[in-house]
């Protein structure tokens, strides 16, 4: 039962119980009234021709309206009462609720109302509430574990170009100079790379302001040919969405598929209306259960923040942010014998938000 209709039964009751005392006190009252209340008017008794003995009486209308007025008070008292414990006792999970809200803050938000009792609307309340605090706690769990690496991250050329300044400009002859300023150039290269990362991810994670029509196959051609070695099959696929965004997620893909790769592997990208963008390389075995640590923010198969001189570790936290700005969903899947497969689409079979067939063909 829910909650108005139990409300709506306990008002009913409580009145009709109400008015069902207030009427049977009435009637008693008028009824003892009349009987010890009665008086008899002049020549009231009187013999009827056949013997009979008549006796009228009378009561006293005074009294019975004094005592039903009083009866009247006390269960109006009553019932106020009564229904402001009830109706209290009924809304008492709110006040639970409202003590909680006040308590949280970022520091306490494992804390939930855990209510218990019938499926009401308070108790659906509830529990989109503790829903909303877990959506809530992880989403600052990761910003706290995305803002501690990311700073790592910076740290690292930074202290590289300190260490450079200091150590090349103590002794500044040519050779030390300009392998210095290599490294410098590099250190600085790696932070821009970085800065662009985390630029492209906060775009992704915005979502779309304006969006036209592009052809999906065409932006996968174009970056595969900046590519030497990559395969590429296609059908012209369209897309509504950011041309730009799209080119940055083909382009992560492709880049992560040949950066992790085997000596003399290979790397295949598809891209059709039904499925539409497959990226598939040859490189080294991953874990099926380290498959979703690679779509975190700096996350790699090789320990958090350490050999980081080869990407930032966004390329696929972007991916994710890109394709889900997009209506879009990434899979994985390890192949054998080592390699990825990840897939950029919609969930289900053959119908994808936002990708439409352009048409037959290979191109």
């Amino acid at each position: 039962m829910t909650l108005r209709v139990r409300l709506a039964a306990l008002y009913s009751v409580l009145f009709i119980a109400t008015s069902t005392a207030v009427l049977a006190a009435v009637n008693v009252f008028v009824t003892y009234g009349v009987i010890y209340g009665a008086r008899s008017e002049s020549g009231a008794v009187r013999v009827t021709p056949d013997g009979t003995v008549i006796m009228h009486v009378a009561s006293s209308g005074t009294g019975v309206s004094i005592v039903t007025l009083a009866v009247g008070v006390v269960l109006i008292g009553v019932s106020i009462c009564a229904g402001w414990w009830l109706a209290g006792r009924t809304l008492r999970p709110l006040g639970r609720i409202t003590a909680t809200a006040r308590r949280l803050s970022l520091t306490n938000l494992d804390e939930r109302i855990a209510l218990t009792g019938p499926k009401d609307e308070l108790k659906e309340l509830a529990d989109t509430f503790d829903a909303m605090l877990d959506r809530l706690e992880r989403a600052v769990t990761a910003q706290s574990r995305f803002i501690a690496n990311a700073s790592h991250e910076l740290r690292t050329p930074l202290a590289i170009q300190r260490a450079a300044i200091q150590i090349g400009l103590a002794d500044p002859t040519p050779e030390r100079v300009e392998r210095f300023r290599t490294e410098l150039l590099e250190a600085n290269r790696r932070t821009e790379r970085l800065i662009d990362g985390l630029l492209m991810l906060a775009r992704g994670d915005h979502g779309l302001d304006d969006v036209e029509t592009v052809r999906f196959d065409r932006v996968a051609a174009d970056v595969v040919s900046g590519f030497p070695g990559v395969t590429l099959w296609s059908q012209p696929t369209t897309v509504t969405g950011d041309s730009v965004l799209l080119t940055q997620l083909v382009t992560n893909l492709v880049e992560n598929g040949v950066r992790h790769n085997v000596p003399g592997g290979s790397v295949d990208v598809r891209v059709t209306p039904d499925d539409g963008l497959v990226v598939s390389n040859t490189g080294p075995e991953v874990p099926a259960e380290r498959i979703p640590d690679l779509f975190e923010p700096f996350r790699r198969m090789t320990p958090d923040r350490t050999g980081s001189a080869g990407g930032s570790g966004l390329g696929l936290s972007i991916v994710t942010s890109i394709a889900r700005a997009h209506a879009m969903t990434v899979t994985a899947r390890p192949n054998p014998g080592g390699g990825l497969t990840v897939r950029c689409g919609h969930a289900g079979d053959h119908a994808t938000p936002g990708i439409h067939p352009g048409g037959a063909g290979a191109a």
